[in-house]
């Protein structure tokens, strides 16, 4: 019981010191090769921040644990919308930029209801689940998105980030790839000492997924979004979410399902609807007040939703 306490904050110093390396390494990436800070957000920080996700997905598949498979992508982008923009929103609000409101953030929704629509298999089997076809298909839809981020990084003049210093291009990749590998190592350690506590306390394997391991695997993109909020790095807080979900998806959902056709139970389509109602709640958020900004009472509500879903579950749980 000691150790993994002792081990879960050597996984929180970890995240957080190679969450500050990574921001640091991607916003001079930015820079260095005038590409905007949302594109690099979108696609080497969201990658990175996806990583452990992706290794608790293909070790569940690989060992058949089928209900972590959902529950983790699942929970990952409920705390991702709900609670770290939540938090980051609380911090500063958010200022967003014009394609972000109009493209990626829908892009993220039509990502979900394609997931609703094959998880629930109401145009083939009436079994509802994953099968290799289906991750095939999310598979292609990951590819184009990659098109589109790439067409992106050549019409998207760079953003000048606020602050920061000019780095050397070994520096830069050092910078990324030891964040990259620290978030990876600290994700791992709090996800697989998380397991071990939550064991001890009888608790349902969907919870733990849902829940515990869930949040475990998204403090990656909760310390990076909060360094780069405090940063006031807004495009990076935002980016790394936008493409986290988008990448969790499409990418490791899909490459999951190829691993191992994965069984869907229906009670998952509850989840399903509070992370479409927060993506949606995020979406018109950037129309009231002042117009592509999320402001603090509004990042309060996300967080409050969060508190109010985790609590209906864990009640579920014990009452």
């Amino acid at each position: 019981m000691l150790l993994s306490v002792l081990l879960l904050l050597v996984g929180f110093v970890a995240l957080i010191k190679s969450a500050d390396a990574l921001v640091v390494g991607a916003s001079a990436l930015a820079r260095k090769y005038n590409v905007s800070d949302l594109a690099i957000g979108l696609t080497v920080v969201a990658f990175g921040t996806s990583a452990p996700e992706m290794v608790v997905n293909v070790l569940a598949a690989i060992d058949n644990h089928q209900d972590i498979v959902f529950s983790n992508i699942l929970g990952s982008n409920i705390f991702n919308v709900l609670a770290i923009l939540g938090v980051a929103g609380l911090i500063t609000p958010l200022v967003v930029q014009s394609g972000t409101v109009w493209k990626e953030i829908p892009l993220s929704f039509l990502a979900l209801v394609l997931l609703f629509l094959l998880s629930n298999n109401f145009f083939i089997s009436p079994d509802p689940g994953l099968s290799r076809w289906d991750g095939l298909v999310l598979m292609v839809f990951f590819v184009l998105f990659l098109y589109y981020v790439f067409h992106q990084l050549k019409n998207t003049d760079a953003k000048e980030p606020v602050g920061g210093r000019e780095l050397s291009a070994v520096k830069i990749a050092l910078f990324i790839v030891l964040g990259l590998a620290g978030l990876t190592l600290g994700g791992k350690l709090i996800v697989s000492n998380a397991v071990k506590l939550a064991e001890l306390l009888q608790i349902s394997e969907k919870i733990i997924g849902i829940t515990i391991i869930a949040i475990g695997t998204s403090l990656p993109e909760l310390a990076t979004s909060v360094v780069a909020a405090l940063k006031r790095n807004i495009d990076i807080a935002v980016g790394n979410i936008i493409g986290s979900n988008i990448f969790n998806i499409l990418f490791v959902l899909g490459v999951s399902s190829i691993i191992r056709p994965v069984a869907y139970p229906t009670s998952y389509n509850f989840d399903f609807y509070v992370l479409a109602i927060g993506t949606l709640i995020l979406f018109l958020a950037m129309f009231t007040g002042i117009r592509k900004k999320l402001d603090r009472w509004e990042a309060a509500v996300l967080v409050a939703i969060y508190i109010a879903y985790v609590s209906y579950l864990v009640g579920g749980q014990f009452f």
